[in-house]
Parts: C-alpha cells; sequence; structure tokens
C-alpha cells in the first residue's frame, strides 16, 4: 500500500515507527507496513460463495457452497495460531465473508487474542443490525468494495441494484460506529469514475478510500486488455494526489492510499521533488522503510480450505495447509523455495526491476502479475509505468 495522504499530505511521520521500535507486536494499527520483523497481516479467504458476480474476482468465488471451507473450530484454531505468531492485522475476505455464518465468532475472537479484525466486503449484505453485532466483536474496521457510480459499479459487479445495497450497508457501518473505507479498482472501462468516487467520500463522510491497480488473477486475467496504459495510470496517479490535496487544503483530510503498483511510491516522490515539495525526504523515508511489494514476508494468505499462499492474488502456488501444519510453521519454514526466494528477491530479479534505483522503495513490485504477463516470475512487471530515465538506467 501507497499512503498518498501520508507521505503527500502528512499525517504519519517517519519517527513513528522508530517510536515504537518497528516490532510488529508494538506497532499500531495503522503502520505495520514499517514493521521491521514483516509479522505478516494475513488475508483469510473464509468462503468462497459470494452472492455477486465481479468480473475481475481473483478468487473467482461463485454463488454455490464449495466443500472443504475451514470449519469454525478450525478456524479458531488459526486465529490463535496467527495470534501466538505475532500477527498484527487478520482480514476477513471472501468471497463473501459476511455469507459465512460465524463470520461474527471468528472476528470477536480475533479481537479477544489481540488481532486486528478487518473484513472486506461487498456491502450488500450489511444492515444496521449486523453492522451492531460487528461494532460489538470489536471489528476495527470494514473495507466495502465499490467500483464506480451506480450502474458503472453494477456493470462491474454483475448484479443490478449492487450499488446502492453497498451504499445502504456503508451507511449502516457509518451509524454502527465502525471505521469504513471504499475499495476501488481501476481498469480502463471506469477510471472515468475516479473524480466521482471522490465525490462520494464527501458526500458520504467516508474517511478512507484505496485505490486497487489491477492484478491478472482470477477473472481478472480476463481484464489485461483493459487495464490502463503507462501514461493513462500517470494520470490517474496525478488525479489520485490532487483530490487528496485538495480535500487536505479544504480541511476534509481522507485516508487515501493505492494498491498493488509499487511504482506508485517512486512516481510520487519523484513528483514531490520537481514540486519541491517539503515531505519530500520524509516520503523517501517511510517508503524505504516500508520496503515496496511485501509477498511472502509482510502478507500472505489463506484460503477457504486452509491453504495458504504469498498473497491473495498468488492462489496457484499452495505453500501448505493449515489443516496439516499450523500457518505459524509454514511462514516460518526456511526450505520453502517460493517464500526463500521472495525474501531475498534482489538476487532473483532479471531486467530493469533488478537495475532500479528505486528497488529499495519497490521491492520489485507485484511478481504474480509478471508471471502471468511474462511467464517469469521475475521479470518484469508490465504494470511499472515509470521511464528508464525515471529509474536511473542509462539510454
Amino acid at each position: 500500500m501507497i499512503g498518498i495522504s501520508k507521505l503527500y499530505c502528512g499525517g504519519v511521520e517517519p519517527s513513528d515507527a522508530l517510536r515504537y521500535g518497528r516490532e510488529s507486536s508494538r506497532l499500531p494499527g495503522r503502520l505495520p507496513q514499517f514493521s521491521a520483523d514483516k509479522k505478516p497481516v494475513v488475508v483469510w479467504n473464509c468462503t468462497a460463495r459470494c452472492n455477486l458476480r465481479c468480473i475481475h474476482c481473483y478468487s473467482q468465488s461463485s454463488d454455490q457452497d464449495i466443500a472443504g471451507e475451514l470449519t469454525t473450530a478450525q478456524g479458531l484454531a488459526l486465529l490463535e495460531d496467527l495470534a501466538a505468531f505475532g500477527v498484527p492485522v487478520v482480514l476477513f475476505s471472501g468471497g463473501e465473508p459476511l455469507l459465512r455464518g460465524d463470520l461474527l465468532e471468528l472476528a470477536a475472537r480475533a479481537a479477544q487474542l489481540g488481532l486486528r479484525a478487518v473484513v472486506s466486503t461487498n456491502g450488500t449484505r450489511l444492515d444496521e443490525p449486523l453492522a451492531a453485532r460487528l461494532a460489538g466483536a470489536r471489528v476495527g474496521y470494514v473495507g466495502v468494495s465499490l467500483d464506480g457510480i451506480g450502474a458503472a459499479n453494477d456493470r462491474f459487479r454483475g448484479v443490478d441494484g449492487a450499488y446502492e445495497q453497498a451504499i445502504a450497508g456503508l451507511r449502516a457501518a457509518r451509524t454502527a460506529g465502525l471505521k469504513v473505507g471504499l475499495r476501488f479498482t481501476i481498469t480502463s472501462r471506469n477510471a472515468a469514475q475516479l473524480d466521482a468516487i471522490f465525490d462520494l467520500l464527501e458526500q458520504e463522510h467516508i474517511p478512507r478510500v484505496c485505490f486497487y491497480h489491477l492484478v491478472y488473477a482470477g477473472r481478472g486475467k480476463n481484464l489485461r486488455s483493459e487495464d490502463l496504459d503507462h501514461a493513462a495510470t500517470r494520470a490517474v496517479m496525478d488525479r489520485i494526489i490532487d483530490r487528496t490535496a485538495d480535500l487536505h487544503r479544504r480541511g476534509l483530510p481522507k485516508e487515501v492510499l493505492t494498491v498493488d503498483n509499487h511504482a506508485d511510491g517512486p512516481y510520487l516522490y519523484l513528483r514531490m521533488l520537481r514540486e519541491h515539495h517539503p515531505r519530500a525526504g520524509p516520503a523517501m523515508e517511510l517508503l524505504r522503510a516500508s520496503g515496496g511489494n511485501s509477498s511472502g514476508v509482510g502478507i500472505g494468505c489463506v484460503s477457504w480450505d486452509g491453504s495458504v499462499h504469498a498473497d491473495p492474488f498468488w492462489r496457484h502456488v499452495s505453500l501448505g495447509n493449515v489443516t496439516r501444519r499450523p500457518f505459524s510453521r509454514i511462514w516460518a519454514d526456511p526450505s520453502q523455495p517460493l517464500l526463500a526466494a521472495l525474501r531475498d528477491r534482489r538476487r532473483h530479479l532479471r531486467g530493469r526491476c533488478a537495475r532500479c534505483q528505486f528497488l529499495d522503495m519497490c521491492g520489485g513490485n507485484f511478481r504474480v502479475r509478471a508471471e502471468a504477463a511474462t511467464g517469469d516470475v521475475w521479470g518484469d512487471d508490465p504494470a511499472c509505468y515509470l521511464s528508464d530515465e525515471e529509474i536511473g538506467l542509462s539510454p
């Protein structure tokens, strides 16, 4: 994640991470990306079932039950292990996690164990009674996925009326006192909706938004032709920065992040240098402290059947299964070849990434996207939109 609002507008200082010692168990919920020991945020795709048919769904979920989902007892054991391992955050995702009948029990137990419980939902099943129960379970954050306004979202999500239901869910969560935010995946078909999403943040008093770059995984593989080209990505990034700064100038600060393209960090830093921005130096410190992409290091995934992955998009490579071996042991196993390589990626990267002056900020970007596009896990990520000159390569 690249914190546009943090880096460009202030909010988290480089000294924050140092003051907390940069140990994941000591860092507050807003700072896990700065931990030195990188205990992972864990995404638990706790169900494969979903009531929508999103065209970019990385998990290829559908509205049917799938055998083999972790039981309540297995889920509780997973949470116990994650807490003992020092995981700071568990993100309940899916499918649609609100379709899992024991979600409240699991979320409440996570909170009791000291994990920050986060729910990623399409919002269509979220009403005031359920929102109140999520608040009672001490869920720390609810992220609602929208990919446009009105019919634009519904076309993305494959169900008419999904937008209005999601907005009602957001309002219910806010009424219950839950922290809420939006999740928006950018493609060529909805990039023009960007300003409308910022307007929605203001109109609905939504404090946070994450703009996701497209990853070619699951049904998202079919949208590769609709990914933004480099010029369009730069234009979108500039618009995100400009709108974020405008909100801050008007005394309406929002937390704005971009996700799944770590070239955004160097791009933001280079813009700040051109503007002689006073926070350019601190921004560079924070970007280097976070280290860029952390698949297999600072983020991990557990699937509905217990399979462990390096991140939620790397579902074609299983590192093990929590029904046979605890997550903590799988994650700490030095003999696992993919994890070992991801944790020593400088030795493996090829092409532009290997020679980039911003490798310590970007971490080689998204390896699973490079693999999907080129067949080479260690080749160039085609979504990097920085020029050779910008990354320090000689012509």
